[in-house]
């Protein structure tokens, strides 16, 4: 990703550094374990790690593999410069480019998710904080963005937090099913490396070894990673369109806070445009498409073919990085969101009353009329609103067929905002596990 959606904790795991420091700790603890079961000799083990505070030069890698056509072998080529070529002559024994490749891949996914769950802890705090702050802010809630009932800000916020515990949920789930290594060797049967290796690698690396591997751990893991980064992405996405349309003029319920000095147009002054939420979006976009690369990843020919390994050099640090710069974007905004509650009110008053009509629905057939003649005599006055923007209560009070059936004080009593945050506190019991 480019340095203007990149954050440095992230991006230093995909850093040609970190991939050659991982793949080194992968070799010189399989030389332990082989060293342990005397595969090869102790003082071979140790020589390699006579290595440990190298810093392995990325531009003669680069230069090696210029003539070797391989990046493993360049890697393996480097490191015996630093250990001696006699000495490093039992690196990679039994081991194959994809115990290495696809193990370190794993490691720096794991990594990635670490970050992403911390990013998304920060998230969770900032949406809690705002949900009650407003948790009895009231504001329309809408469908198909039209007017529909009463509802709260916070519960807005609540909302959110909601998905994205969720997504945080997910986030683990993806971390744990990622994290396993494999060092099996040629088609993954260990005919030339011990299981023990493997199994001595992934526990000296926080990893859990493949049940079964060909010559590449399963890529279905790899899906279902870059799935669940898909829908954190779109989970982003969904408060930032929300955000989006409280910030557009004629609604103005909420907005994007606007630093001192900020221009919002290069043409029109007066401009404050949601410009981090709709960049948002747009990166939103940008993860959701490493998510069918990802799916196609997973059907390889036989054992194993290199189809998968183009895209992941693309995917991994692309999405991961962008989500990691989304999320922590997002929590900004969260944090610093001016809301309007006097605009919430204003907006959901400009249709006096009408956002009052199923209460008066059901207190018609409650009072005995049938909800085909209750239905009619409601939106006959509810159209006079829409048409003319009278008031619905007193259009109600003055329709005789109404008040046949419901006295003056029970229409009034309909009217009560109370009536539709009475369960608030509930709801939030439910999403936070407390009311205050």
């Amino acid at each position: 990703m480019i340095p203007r959606y990149s954050r440095p904790d992230m991006v230093a795991i995909w850093e040609p550094a970190t991939k050659f420091r991982i793949w080194y700790e992968i070799e010189a603890h399989a030389c332990d374990a082989m060293a342990n079961l005397g595969v090869i000799p102790r003082a071979n083990a140790d020589a390699v790690w006579t290595a440990r505070d190298v810093e392995f030069d990325v531009a003669r890698i680069d230069e090696i593999e210029a003539e070797t056509r391989h990046d493993v072998i360049a890697f393996l080529t480097h490191l015996a410069e630093h250990v001696g070529s006699d000495e490093a002559r039992f690196v990679h024994q039994g081991m194959t480019s994809s115990d290495v490749l696809d193990t370190c891949f794993n490691i720096q996914l794991t990594r990635a998710a670490d970050i992403l769950i911390a990013d998304m802890e920060g998230l969770l705090a900032a949406l809690k904080r705002r949900a009650f702050e407003h948790k009895d802010t009231i504001r329309i809630g809408r469908s198909h963005g039209i007017h529909a009932e009463p509802t709260t800000m916070g519960l807005t916020f609540a909302r959110f937090y909601a998905e994205m515990d969720r997504n945080l949920t997910r986030l683990r789930t993806a971390r744990d099913e990622i994290a396993t290594g494999a060092i099996s060797g040629a088609v993954g049967t260990f005919a030339n490396v011990d299981p023990r290796v493997e199994e001595h690698v992934c526990a000296q690396l926080g990893l859990a070894p493949e049940p079964i591997s060909t010559q590449v751990i399963p890529r279905d893991r790899h899906a279902a990673f870059f799935a669940t980064l898909g829908v954190v992405a779109s989970s982003v996405e969904n408060v930032a369109i929300e955000i989006r349309h409280m910030q557009r003029t004629e609604v103005l319920e909420a907005a994007e806070f606007f630093s001192m000095g900020q221009k919002g147009s290069s043409a029109m002054p007066h401009k404050k445009n949601p410009v981090l939420t709709e960049n948002l979006t747009g990166l939103a976009r940008l993860v959701r498409m490493t998510v069918v690369p990802a799916m196609e990843n997973v059907a390889l020919w036989h054992e194993r073919d290199i189809s998968h390994s183009s895209v992941e050099r693309n995917i991994g640090p692309d999405a991961t990085i962008t989500l990691d710069f989304a999320l922590a974007r997002l929590t900004g905004v969260i944090d610093k969101l001016i809301v309007y509650p006097d605009n919430m009110l204003a907006n959901m008053n400009k249709f006096p009353g009408l956002v009052m009509s199923q209460r008066v629905l059901l207190a018609l057939t409650q009072a005995g009329v049938s909800r085909e003649d209750a239905y009619r005599l409601v939106q006959r006055n509810a159209l006079k609103v829409w048409e003319t923007g009278c008031d619905f209560k007193t259009e109600l009070l003055n329709d005789a067929e109404v008040t046949a059936a419901l006295s003056p004080a029970e229409i009034d009593e309909k009217f009560d905002l109370g009536y539709h945050t009475k369960h608030v506190d509930t709801i939030f019991a439910r999403v936070f596990g407390t009311a205050a």
